[in-house]
């Protein structure tokens, strides 16, 4: 990206540069591998110590050799494969075989308990999935009732009946394959998001998405790519923040990603490791920063030289911004979108005034603006829906299988965020909250009705709500209020099983981490329960 003189220079310059035939796969390796074969795409680091380095060569040869070795199983154009695996070569390989394939990819998060991987592989039809010794029982303990999942892949040395040994299969593969002749709107990705009610929905997108993402990469991360840029995120590659806010768009500008898997965050490896690789770029989460901040003395301590670094999800803070500045000497740009259209406003402090507690400016590219609920545009300075205006290529292109839900995403030409805030008279937005009840939690968006239809299967459980509780490290925890079958056998080792019941079944940072007992749930008449009552009683606020 060039180095533009001020944000409206560059805003009023802005042009999409969409061709009429793109495909993720052969622009991120294919294009790179053709012309610098042995430039460095992949750095991954393993939990030994390891250091492998991958050029875009070798991941031409292996996604070739996997998309015929699926092609040969039955995977066709349209079919979803699966990717359950965390940060890996096998993730990558994985992703760019599927879009070769014209197929459509499915990233899922490894910590997903067994009832949150059924609904979403069984909701997807997924044909074919890829995964790793860790991961694979709980695959095949519900392989029977997944009618579609034709091809299960197994990372790593071990053995299984009725799965396949991916490097097996990739080594039998072709290294010759014609990626399908794909159009920027036809369907690539598949990434599951949490909603208020309901199961979750899979946000589908097209090809284009990576192009529509690049914009706002590039300015929050100071004008990336420049010369020597290596990029790295704690983020998993199964969530967009990971997979379209690092880790496609380095490969897109051949910059190389550092990958190294970790079950748990840790703050002061992630000092060493950014300096252990000279790592330039990184995509920080909030709660990441808040835990790195209590790492004493990181400045003296380790040797790191960051260029860039982006964070979202939730806001920082004066606190976190100036702490920022003192560590790393430069401003954590903040940014902010969605999984249905993701990086649309951002802040670049290397390009304009960086306001404490705004979002930023509009991403260039996306016509951003605070609308009601009918999709009217408000003044600047009045509070309303934050919406994006269509057409737009980083945009969804509609929820997997939940036409309804897609139309009612929409007001009009506008798609509504579901967060609500006011834009001043120079285009900074600020946001105000959520206009649903999905909770943020360590950068995680949790819709309540999955933990609470969970929750309610626990046979001491009668009825259930679930909230956020403001959290200094975390933003919100969950907390559930539990109406018990039998009020009598409420106790420390009944709310301790229930916890445990939710972490099995979902993900472990879904259970509810606070769990309150009450006799009653505060119901409308037509019997819905009023999460905004329990919100405002948790804060203390009289019930209005």
């Amino acid at each position: 990206m060039r180095h533009y003189k001020s944000y409206e220079e560059m805003r009023g310059k802005f042009a999409w540069d969409i061709p009429s035939r793109y495909n993720i796969g052969v622009d991120i390796v294919d294009r790179h591998a053709d012309v610098d074969p042995f430039a460095t795409a992949l750095i991954y680091e393993s939990a030994a110590g390891e250091v492998v380095r991958y050029t875009f060569q070798d991941l031409k040869r292996l996604s070739n050799r996997l998309a015929n070795a699926l092609a040969a199983k039955g995977v066709r154009r349209g079919d979803r494969v699966a990717v359950l695996l965390p940060q890996s070569v096998e993730t990558i390989v994985g992703h760019v075989a599927a879009y070769k394939l014209g197929a459509i990819a499915l990233p899922l998060f490894t910590q997903f308990g067994p009832e949150a991987l059924h609904y979403r592989l069984t909701d997807s039809g997924a044909k074919a999935l890829i995964t790793n010794a860790e991961c694979v029982d709980k695959i095949m303990a519900m392989r029977a009732d997944l009618p579609d999942l034709g091809t299960v892949l197994l990372t790593g040395n071990d053995k299984l009946a009725g799965v396949d040994r991916f490097d097996e299969l990739v080594a039998a593969g072709h290294e010759d394959f014609e990626p399908e002749d794909t159009a920027p709107d036809d369907p690539a990705l598949i990434i599951y998001t949490s909603g208020t009610t309901g199961n979750p929905k899979g946000a589908l997108h097209g090809h284009r998405v990576l192009l529509g993402h690049l914009p706002g990469v590039e300015l929050p991360h100071n004008f990336f790519p420049r010369p020597g840029d290596l990029f790295w995120t704690p983020a998993d590659w199964a969530w967009i923040g990971g997979l379209i806010d690092v880790l496609l768009p380095s490969l897109h500008h051949k910059v190389p990603v550092l990958a190294r898997r970790g079950r748990k965050f840790d703050p002061e490896e992630a000092f060493a490791l950014m300096a252990r690789h000279n790592v330039r770029n990184a995509f920080l989460p909030p709660t990441a920063l808040k835990l790195m901040r209590q790492v004493p003395q990181p400045k003296q301590r380790y040797g790191y030289a960051l260029r860039s670094i982006g964070s979202g999800g939730e806001t920082l803070g004066e606190e976190l911004m100036q702490w920022g500045r003192e560590t790393f000497g430069l401003d954590i740009n903040e940014f902010y979108g969605q999984t249905e259209c993701n990086l649309i406003v951002g802040n670049c402090g290397e390009l304009m005034p960086i306001r404490l507690g705004s979002m930023g400016r509009a991403i260039p590219g996306h016509e951003v603006g605070i609308v009601d609920d009918d999709g009217t545009p408000l003044a600047d300075g009045m509070v309303g829906n934050i919406a994006v205006r269509k057409p737009d290529p980083v945009m969804f292109l509609g929820y997997w299988n939940n036409p309804r839900a897609t139309t009612d995403k929409f007001a009009g030409d506008w798609l509504l965020t579901g967060d609500t805030g006011r834009r001043d008279e120079e285009g900074y937005f600020w946001f105000s909250g959520r206009s649903d009840d999905v909770i943020t939690s360590a950068g995680y968006r949790i819709g309540p009705a999955e933990v609470e239809d969970t929750l309610i299967r626990h046979p001491a459980v009668a009825m259930a709500a679930v909230i956020g509780k403001p959290d200094p490290v975390r933003t919100e925890i969950v907390k559930a209020f539990i109406v018990l079958a039998r009020p009598d056998t409420a106790s420390d080792a009944l709310r301790d099983d229930i916890q445990d019941f939710v972490r099995q079944r979902l993900a472990a940072y879904e259970y509810p981490r606070e769990i309150e007992f009450v006799d009653e749930l505060p119901m409308t008449a037509t019997g819905k329960i009023m999460r905004r009552e329990l919100r405002m009683r948790e804060r203390g606020q009289p019930e209005k």
